[in-house]
């Protein structure tokens, strides 16, 4: 079993703010040349994916395809998928990439690694990306969390940890954390816990946790409390998991927060409801709609030390960018990103907009930290 007793213990530090950083993406805007610009809208779309690896200890064995086209020198880029024991879990991961800087991709709430599959070949080809599954989703391990008794298990001090530990041991490498929805979240605190790890983060619609106990009114706290436990502790939670894990329901909540629903494909529905299906994953998705606990982003922020780039799909229904803009002020904060006509998960419905956009940010801070080093060592 898992030891849980090591993980850091989140604390919280004042804010601080500076001035308006905005920008405006345009589809056929250089990125190189970024510059605050009129906020007019522009419609833009995002490309199929030519396959995605598909991974189920139900269902193995493990059926791996090309994502990308061929690299510069012709030879074509693979996806591959393999299992990595953590505090003696199994963690799903994927990785392409032989050279550049190390990225690690991750995922939202009831998603997985496969959310990346439209990023992962195209960033491979300058860089090492790792994407993964985080502890309780996708196709890792999914502990109950009532063995672990009085003791949140599916915190973000959990996940963060999992991610320090897995760019320890697996990346073997300083890396940027690429980050969608609650994603954001793990990858601040992970910066916070181990700042010497992460060189820079991007969060894509960051969780701003509404449903977070200290953003509920004062009076309404109680009913939350005990709304939770009844989710947790009766068969009205177990019906509520089966009512949403139907591909009907799993279709019908990604057209809500997708602006283009044309991305939102059987491939995608699938991806994202058979990993829900597995032995334990009604548990995990109770537990963490009941966590209203754990830090916030505006938490974090101030504690960062990387630079950190924000992006935000305008048309994102669960997170809105009125309240998303209030991150910009923050100083660690160098840049918030409008993706216009997008919504809540911009890595998979316009990647021809995040994956330039990825790329820029890392470029820019990749050749930063090599100038710093080459000039310390002269």
């Amino acid at each position: 079993m898992a030891s849980t007793s090591s993980l850091t213990p989140f604390s919280k530090i004042d804010f601080s703010k500076r001035a308006e950083k905005v920008t405006l993406i345009q589809p056929s805007l250089s990125l190189s040349k970024i510059t605050s610009l009129p906020r007019k809208i522009y419609g833009f779309s995002g490309i199929k994916s030519d396959g995605f690896v598909v991974f189920s200890r139900l269902n193995d064995p493990v059926a791996e395809k090309s994502l990308a086209s061929s690299t510069n020198n012709g030879s074509e880029l693979q996806v591959r998928t393999r299992m990595w024991n953590w505090r003696g879990y199994s963690i799903r991961y994927q990785y392409s990439g032989t050279s550049g800087p190390a990225l690690v991709l991750i995922h939202g709430f009831g998603a997985n690694s496969d959310h990346w599959r439209k990023n992962i070949p195209v960033l491979a080809k300058s860089h090492r990306v790792y994407s993964i599954d985080l502890i309780g989703y996708g196709y890792s391990d999914k502990p109950n969390p009532r063995q672990f008794g009085d003791t949140s298990f599916y915190t973000f001090e959990t996940w963060a940890t999992q991610l320090n530990d897995f760019c320890k041991e697996v990346v073997k490498d300083e890396a940027f954390f690429i980050c969608n929805s609650i994603g954001g979240v793990v990858g601040l605190q992970a910066a916070v816990m181990e700042p010497k790890i992460c060189k820079g983060i991007m969060l894509l619609n960051i969780s701003l946790r509404m449903l977070h106990i200290k953003k509920q009114p004062w009076f309404g706290r109680p009913f939350i409390r005990s709304f939770q436990n009844l989710l947790r502790s009766t068969a009205v939670g177990q019906y509520f998991f089966k009512s949403v894990a139907t591909p009907e329901a799993v279709r019908n909540i990604l057209s809500q927060c997708y602006h283009d629903t044309t991305q939102v494909t059987e491939e995608l529905v699938q991806s994202i409801l058979l990993p829900g299906l597995e032995p334990g994953a009604a548990d995990v998705f109770l537990e963490f709609i009941c966590y209203s606990g754990g830090p916030l982003p505006e938490e974090l922020l101030p504690q960062v030390k990387c630079p950190v780039l924000i992006a935000w799909g305008d048309k994102d229904p669960w997170e809105p960018i009125e309240l998303g803009r209030a991150f910009k002020n923050f100083d660690s904060v160098e840049d918030f990103v409008v993706l216009p006509s997008v919504g809540h998960c911009p890595q998979d419905e316009a990647p021809t907009l995040v994956n330039p956009l990825v790329e820029s940010f890392v470029a820019r801070h990749a050749a930063s930290s090599a100038g710093l080093t080459s000039s310390t060592s002269s």
